[in-house]
C-alpha cells in the first residue's frame, strides 16, 4: 500500500489553501482589513504562515477561521480526504487509504457538513413571492372528531 501523505507535499498543501481562500491577496477573517504584514512561521508547521493584521492587530494564519483549524489531523490528511471525498468513496474506503479509524473520518465528515451550512448564506428572496395554500389536520381530514381520540380514525371502526 502506498502511503499517499507521504506524497504530497506540506508546503504544497499551505499554498493552496492560501490561494483558494484568499485569490486576491490576504484579508484578515476578524475584520476583513487588506491591511496586512506576514509575521513569521509557525514553530511546528514551518509552511504555515502567520500575519499580524494591522487593522485590528490580532494575529492569524491560513486555517483561522478554516473547519480545519483546530482538529489534530494535519492539512495533508484534510486535503487527500476532500480528494477522496470527491471520488464518492465511503467512509470506510477512506479510512483505509489514510490509515484513519472510521470514527475519526466520519468525525472529519462531520465537521465538514457542518462547516458547510454554517457558511452558506441565508437565501434571499427578491421580486414577487407567490405561496399556495395549505391545509393540514394532521391526517384526519374531515375527521376532526378522530383527532381528539387516542385511536384515530380507525378506533371507531372507520
Amino acid at each position: 500500500m502506498i502511503n499517499l501523505p507521504k506524497l504530497i507535499d506540506d508546503a504544497e498543501c499551505f499554498q493552496t489553501v492560501r490561494d483558494l481562500r484568499w485569490p486576491v491577496g490576504v484579508v484578515c477573517p476578524h475584520r476583513g482589513s487588506r491591511d496586512v504584514v506576514k509575521d513569521g512561521k509557525d514553530d511546528t508547521q514551518p509552511h504555515r504562515q502567520r500575519y499580524d493584521c494591522r487593522g485590528c492587530s490580532r494575529r492569524f494564519d491560513e486555517l483561522a477561521g478554516a473547519v480545519f483549524a483546530g482538529h489534530h489531523q494535519p492539512l495533508q490528511t484534510w486535503i487527500l480526504y476532500l480528494y477522496f471525498m470527491g471520488l464518492n468513496l465511503s467512509t470506510y474506503q477512506i479510512a483505509q487509504e489514510l490509515g484513519l479509524d472510521r470514527g475519526d473520518v466520519q468525525a472529519m465528515t462531520t465537521t465538514l457538513r457542518e462547516g458547510i451550512v454554517a457558511r452558506r448564506p441565508e437565501p434571499a428572496l427578491a421580486g414577487e413571492v407567490e405561496c399556495d395554500e395549505v391545509y393540514g389536520v394532521a391526517g384526519h381530514k374531515g375527521h376532526p372528531e378522530a383527532v381528539k381520540k387516542s385511536g384515530g380514525p380507525a378506533a371507531d371502526g372507520g
